[in-house]
């Protein structure tokens, strides 16, 4: 068992670990995205960094799953989760995305992981040889390419359900309110946290950094909603104020609940980290794991309520 001078100094590395690669990965994101802005709806920045997203995140999802000798097959995996990711930059008669991309747009993304699903299922059809083995790994493989593919396609269909010109003021608002939520979540649960919120599954979760997350997930949704539409453009409105602070509410409520679904396939394969590519984050999924879980409820929020004071 670790000591507690070296638990304190593993701390403090993963500490100085975060507070150099946080800044690099929002300065190299930020880049990209501006860049991608200035190109257009087309957004081929975004779908470079959503495949390396998909690639690295089914590798790791697999790898997880192979400590459980599930064995999923990485490349159907793979290949199965860029289909539907790059479904959503198809239209019924070209490449990029209709406008305004809302729930009647989610067709191409349902169509693709119907038939990757159809096609893992064929195939292991074709591959079994006895039983025992066959539906845990389908099974296995079909949470990955959910997980993953579907997640990241609603995720970044975000780019143009409020039209393509306001597409990162609407994927910067899930960006900026899930990290907020995760900054109040370790800053009150440190001040004041000392009940456990699921302390088999996340023993590190308070009650009070539960709180801390919707807390800050509503401050930071409302100061973003707020004060940014107009340095997109001058003419836009804010968002209205109580929309905006349920808009946080909610993404930090799921943020929290995306965050906790992660640990229990972490935890259930007995893994601290999706892997060790970020010292002091972990893998990409440990990364991104409640921005695509919240990917979908941002989506639906987007579309069905008038956020979009501007248009």
């Amino acid at each position: 068992m670790d000591n507690p001078p070296l638990v304190k100094s593993r701390s403090l590395g993963n500490l100085s670990w975060r507070l150099i690669i946080g800044p690099l990965l929002i300065a190299i994101f930020g880049g990209l995205f501006y860049w991608d802005h200035l190109i257009g709806r087309q957004a081929p920045v975004l779908l470079l960094v959503c495949l390396f997203l998909t690639v690295r995140g089914t590798w790791e999802m697999a790898q997880l799953f192979r400590t459980r000798s599930f064995y999923p097959r990485y490349s159907l995996c793979c290949a199965g989760a860029i289909v539907i990711v790059a479904s959503t930059w198809l239209k019924p008669l070209g490449i990029g995305v209709t406008e305004p991309a809302e729930l009647s747009y989610l067709g191409p993304t349902m169509l693709a992981f119907s038939l990757v699903v159809m096609v893992l299922f064929l195939i292991s059809a074709i591959s079994f040889e006895e039983p025992g083995q066959s539906m845990e790994r389908l099974s296995s493989e079909i949470l990955i390419v959910v997980y993953i593919g579907v997640f990241l396609s609603m995720t970044a269909q975000l780019r143009w359900v409020a039209g393509a010109e306001a597409g990162y003021l609407v994927l910067g608002s899930l960006i900026v309110v899930t990290k907020g939520g995760d900054i109040g979540a370790y800053a009150l649960g440190r001040l004041l946290g000392q009940k456990k919120l699921s302390p088999r599954l996340s023993p590190g979760k308070t009650w009070w950094g539960a709180r801390g997350a919707i807390l800050f997930s509503a401050l930071f949704s409302w100061l973003w909603l707020t004060y940014m539409p107009a340095a997109f453009e001058p003419t836009w409105k804010a968002c209205p104020w109580y929309l905006s602070i349920l808009y946080g509410i909610v993404i930090g409520t799921v943020g929290l609940i995306g965050d906790l679904c992660e640990s229990l396939i972490k935890r259930d394969v007995g893994k601290k980290d999706a892997s060790g590519l970020m010292p002091g984050f972990g893998g990409i999924l440990d990364v991104i794991d409640s921005i695509l879980y919240t990917g979908p409820i941002a989506y639906l929020f987007w579309s069905l309520f008038p956020m979009a004071s501007w248009r």
